[in-house]
């Protein structure tokens, strides 16, 4: 063992610095076959989801049911290396096995149990990107597009941290309680969007009807089918000249497309010296070019460009609209299974229905309320993920 190191944060009590192992040291590779299929059920390690049944993350069976008897088993606290990589794991992730039961993997998998160190300390140091750098050295990415390359005999000298137990028991505790709160808080938002859209199916009319199942008390006239251009003003956009594309925030905000927008709201990414045309602050912005029918709103004056159109509506509309995308209605203007565009008269002649102007202020005022509850949790959510990263790459040296 060597290099010894300290973290950058790191609980008062422990003092002594760390020391270093190779993953040989500690973890053993698992070559055990699964012979006379005595496992049947195929396991798969994605990075986003962790190990999980495969058939859950394909929706189908990969493998061959005929050549399970040569893929490794996995059980319950193995640790296993998919070299596949992605935008998750640029060099392929390890994952634990935390199902609870045994399961087996395709023999392109790198298997192994360890010994002599805190689990959870192992699981979440390779949550870091902290190792990283060693596959970047030693390996190879370059031979497949979707492929790390790694010989086991290098893979096997992966330098790991080597805190004393107690130590190594305390950050993974830290970090199972973190991440507690990250699984609640997304539990939460779940939940929250899920009533959205409960209240969306029960207080907007079903296809056909003229009322909705849920008004709220005073309302009782029957809605009316309208097209959207008899009650919005749009504005189509037209892309300014590329050379004026800027990263400077002082020039003006360029909204091309649904990668401008986050979370039903504009994000500022791309800038512009030249104005085209524009949407102002509190405008609804349509995505017209793939994916067709995305609906935002937009917190400044920007630039639209040719994948966008603004829409001045108010927060029913933006809801009626958000409604019509996840009811497929933009479907019609696809060619084959590819979205293409719409144009400006395909929106203006685009049927809605709406109630009074009262009924209509009333009910986008309950959606905005939820909707602003919904952001709040999402960003709540936001940065406790990104404390969690923070204090991955912090706890660990």
């Amino acid at each position: 063992m060597e290099n010894r190191k300290k973290p950058k944060v790191r609980f008062q009590e422990f003092k002594n610095d760390w020391l270093y192992c190779n993953l040989k040291d500690i973890s053993d590779k698992v070559t055990e076959k699964n012979k006379n299929n005595e496992y049947t059920e195929t396991l798969t390690n994605s990075a986003e989801f962790g190990i999980i049944n495969q058939r859950d993350f394909f929706d189908k069976d990969i493998s061959n049911k005929k050549s399970l008897n040569g893929y490794y088993i996995v059980r319950n606290d193995d640790f296993v290396y998919n070299p596949r990589i992605s935008n998750f794991a640029p060099v392929g992730p390890i994952k634990r096995n935390k199902l609870g039961r045994t399961g087996v993997m395709s023999p392109l998998y790198y298997v192994f149990r360890t010994h002599n160190i805190d689990k959870r300390f192992l699981e979440y140091f390779f949550d870091s990107t902290l190792w990283h750098r060693f596959m970047k050295l030693n390996g190879d990415s370059g031979a497949r597009a979707d492929r790390f390359a790694i010989k086991d005999s290098v893979f096997k000298e992966m330098p790991i941290p080597f805190p004393n137990l107690a130590e190594q028991k305390k950050i993974g505790e830290f970090l199972d309680d973190l991440t507690h709160a990250i699984s609640l808080h997304q539990q939460e938002l779940t939940t929250l969007k899920q009533t959205k859209q409960g209240f969306l199916q029960k207080m907007f009319p079903k296809e056909g009807e003229k009322v909705p199942e849920v008004r709220f008390p005073g309302f009782t006239d029957d809605w009316e089918q309208r097209k959207l251009g008899e009650v919005v003003q749009i504005v189509m956009g037209q892309s300014p000249n590329s050379e004026n594309y800027t990263d400077n925030p002082n020039d003006y905000i360029l909204v091309q497309g649904n990668a401008d927008m986050k979370n039903n709201r504009v994000v500022p990414r791309v800038w512009t010296t030249q104005v085209t045309k524009q949407a102002e602050k509190g405008d609804l912005i349509l995505s017209v070019r793939a994916p067709v029918g995305d609906i935002g709103k937009t917190d400044y004056d920007v630039v639209l460009g040719r994948g966008v159109a603004a829409i001045k509506g108010n927060n029913f509309i933006f809801q009626q609209l958000g409604k019509m995308k996840e009811n497929g209605y933009w479907n019609r203007y696809s060619t084959g299974s590819t979205f293409e565009s719409i144009n400006s008269n395909d929106i203006r002649e685009a049927l809605i229905i709406i109630p009074d102007v009262k009924e209509q202020q009333k009910i986008g005022a309950f959606f905005k309320q939820l909707d602003d509850t919904i952001t709040l949790h999402q960003r709540e959510l936001e940065l406790l993920q990104l404390t969690k990263k923070a204090f991955l790459q912090k706890l660990f040296v």
